[in-house]
């Protein structure tokens, strides 16, 4: 069982940075506590920034940390954890939103999709977030180590983060799986006894569209290609049209439980959709971007369904990109979701789901900072190489050839440098032994791949 931390050090270390006006470093706060180790007090130092308690400025060397400002930047708080009053985090302008969309369908007009709240929109004149909001966000969610590798973030949490955001986005879908079904289901393959098997598959979509957006961050962005693809996985074996995944709508469809009807012309949906893209991509901040999609894509609505799912998982692209705390929903409720959405549908109005965005991401803020906080640094050496040690394990299962040192290092010696080579060698046997289904994707394999691999290996 983790060590409890004495709240005495943590209002201690309060106290030492609001003694400071002008912000204070870490070394200087390492000196005024001798007795607690560096990367304890480094983890201290992030937990009471997340949850609000201090702030930060600069990165690395150049990192101070300085008083938190009276109130909140987000102008909302979120309701302690385990209670059911959560309306602290409501604007006022949220609340109206939330007391329309709660009327009875008939005292609501009808409302269709109204081209305009796109056309609108310019990027990075204004947008939905206010710069105040956003820098907020970016001191909650940024790493402290510094400049990585787009997607070291992700990938320091990636087992937590494929059980967390698979759970919470299925669910806010209606899911029933537990977040321990969920988990058994990722790790052990252990379907949960009693449901439905398009439960299951939902979670295993997640998975492996998360998957997706992980292993190729170099790629993936706001264009057709990562969007199309992202439907077709999350929409896998789960729309009564197969060929309609990864496909833009060329009928009409409904919603229920609003008086909201998307538009049913093709044309328009496609013209919409890549209007959408290019906004999205132009936008220069990760929170307004995630934030643009998260509104735009369910209104739009351009696929027969999922598009609630695909917004989701989009709007962790920047996260994923720019190493920032990820989004995951976890605490999010449901009823909430859905008024939010249901705000923009019906009034064009972002102010519940903006409302509903910055809660969450304070939340997931402080459920991730924490984590990446508690695990080793990463491994110089498998980060230099990570791409050379991806190639060396699924050449070696394309070919299907055996785990052999050998015939790795001889590969290696094109693609890693000598005084790495004998580590990333180890590297490979070792993630070689543990290749799964449940972990392929990280190195560019298909299933199929691996089962011949599997089946052809010990002969």
């Amino acid at each position: 069982m983790p060590r409890r931390v004495p709240q005495e050090l943590l209002d201690a270390i309060v106290a030492q940075v609001e003694a400071a006006p002008g912000g204070i470093a870490t070394e200087q706060l390492d000196a005024l506590n001798p007795r607690v180790p560096r990367r304890t007090l480094q983890r201290h130092l992030s937990r009471l920034v997340a949850e609000g308690k201090l702030r930060a400025e600069g990165r690395a060397s150049a990192r101070r940390y300085l008083a938190a400002p009276a109130t909140a930047i987000s102008g909302a708080r979120p309701a302690s954890e385990g209670t059911t009053q959560a309306a602290e985090w409501r604007s006022p302008a949220g609340a109206e939103v939330e007391a329309f969309v709660n009327q009875p369908l008939a005292s609501r007009l009808p409302a269709g999709y109204r081209r305009e709240l796109l056309e609108e929109y310019r990027p990075n004149e204004g947008g939905y977030l206010t710069t105040a909001v956003c820098l907020h966000l970016h001191e909650l969610g940024r790493s402290p180590d510094g400049e990585r590798p787009a997607g070291t973030y992700a990938r320091q949490i990636l087992d937590r983060l494929l059980i967390d955001l698979s759970w919470a986005s299925s669910r806010l879908e209606g899911n029933t799986y537990t977040r321990l079904d969920t988990h058994n289901l990722i790790e052990f393959g252990q379907a949960a006894e009693g449901k439905d098997q398009r439960e299951a598959l939902m979670i295993l979509n997640h998975k492996a569209a998360i998957e997706m957006l992980v292993a190729d961050v170099e790629t993936t962005g706001f264009n057709r290609y990562t969007i199309l693809n992202l439907h077709a996985i999350l929409s896998d074996n789960l729309m009564s049209d197969p060929g309609a995944g990864g496909r833009l709508r060329a009928i009409p469809v409904s919603i229920s439980g609003t008086v909201y009807q998307p538009t049913a012309i093709p044309q328009l949906i496609g013209e919409c959709f890549d209007t959408l893209l290019g906004k999205a991509a132009a936008i220069i901040d990760p929170f307004e971007q995630a934030f643009f999609v998260m509104v735009h894509l369910p209104y739009l609505q351009p696929f027969e369904d999922v598009n609630k799912r695909v917004s989701r998982l989009a709007a962790n692209i920047p996260f994923i990109r720019c190493n920032l705390a990820p989004l995951s929903f976890v605490d999010v409720p449901l009823k909430s979701y859905v008024d939010a959405v249901l705000g923009v549908y019906e009034l064009t109005r972002v102010d519940l789901l903006r409302d509903l965005f910055v809660w969450a991401y304070e939340r997931s803020c402080q459920r991730y900072t924490i984590l990446r906080d508690a695990l080793p640094a990463p491994d110089p050496v498998r980060l230099r190489n990570r791409d050379a040690l991806a190639e060396l394990v699924r050449e070696t299962v394309q070919l299907g050839e055996p785990i052999d040192p050998a015939r790795i290092r001889k590969r290696g010696r094109e693609v890693v440098q000598e005084e790495d080579l004998e580590a990333v060698v180890a590297m490979a046997v070792n993630e070689l032994h543990l290749l799964h289904e449940g972990n392929l994707a990280r190195f560019g394999l298909r299933l199929a791949e691996l089962r011949r691999w599997d089946a052809n290996r010990d002969k």
